[in-house]
């Protein structure tokens, strides 16, 4: 039997008072690469909308994120990541979009970070690198407040293009997120990658970028970070020599120096690192990651 019209009417507003999310899509459509996310990763965050944007930013895991525009004006990208010690669990991605006629858009989107698995090792090194004297304390802590200087290098658009690539042309010997202990008595966690390099071994830039430090330091050696803009940085240890100054301007694939043993290190290696805002992710991810070309992009 038919339902009559106004029965069959009530249903149907009913219905729609119970799916009003169905009935208005948001307008700002959020991704991100790649869709499995755990600590450590690097991620590309990609919002599309029709309508003309003029800004596009807002917050995750602590830190502000924000958007710049591709070629195409309707997608938008950040760059960011998730620290290798951050807590798993389920995160929001908080935005707010700005249209060029003035009207603000909010949008939440729920993204989950999964916990990665690291190994542990234990490592012999020079006593001096774990017990150091009074004057190398105070070297450290020299060190310290140079690297903080060139931590806060603040570069508004990104200076990156394409996928970043790895820094020298070998194996890795030593990978992310190892949790190591130093002559028994000083655990620290590996926050980059090591490879095999015999000295004098080219290294090269992983993407275009502004070099933000470039000399020696006690922990580091000769040591180089380049900052790719909005602080996504790269950094180079160890190296026997430097061919770069700090303020400089390099390309992708540029030859910034060569590889040893200078700092800490049990023998000639290169050390690369991440760092976006403070948090360390792992390199060889972010190798992996594809990434837009930027060259041609309206920045």
């Amino acid at each position: 039997m038919l339902l009559s019209c106004p029965r069959f009417l009530a249903l149907i507003l009913a219905f729609s008072a119970l799916s009003p999310a169905a009935a208005k899509p948001s307008p700002l459509q959020i991704s991100w690469t790649p869709q499995d996310i755990a600590t450590g990763s690097p991620c590309l965050f990609r919002a599309e909308i029709a309508s003309p944007l003029a800004s596009l930013h807002g917050t995750w895991l602590g830190h502000e994120i924000v958007f710049f525009p591709s070629a195409d004006p309707h997608v938008w990208y950040s760059l960011a990541g998730v620290d290798l010690e951050a807590k798993p669990g389920s995160y929001t991605l908080a935005l707010e979009a700005t249209l060029t006629n003035g009207r603000v858009i909010h949008e939440e989107s729920t993204v989950l970070v999964r916990r990665a698995a690291y190994k542990t090792e234990a490592l012999r090194v020079p006593d001096r690198f774990v017990q150091p004297d009074a004057e190398t304390l105070r070297r450290i802590e020299a060190d310290r407040k140079i690297k903080d200087a060139a931590f806060s290098h603040m570069t508004t658009e990104p200076e990156w293009s394409g996928k970043f690539i790895a820094p020298i042309d070998s194996t890795v010997s030593e990978g992310f997120g190892t949790r190591r202990t130093f002559n028994g008595k000083l655990a620290s966690i590996h926050r980059g990658l090591d490879y095999h390099a015999k000295p004098g071994s080219p290294v090269v830039a992983a993407n275009s970028g502004e070099v933000v430090l470039a000399q020696e330091l006690f922990y580091e050696g000769n040591c180089v970070i380049i900052d790719h803009g909005q602080q996504f940085m790269s950094l180079y240890m160890h190296l026997s020599h430097l061919e770069v100054t700090a303020g400089e301007k390099v390309k992708k694939g540029q030859e910034i120096g060569l590889s040893g043993a200078t700092g800490r290190a049990t023998g000639p290696h290169l050390h690369t690192a991440v760092r976006w805002q403070g948090a360390y992710l792992d390199p060889a991810q972010l190798w992996l990651l594809s990434l837009p070309n930027l060259e041609s992009s309206a920045r």
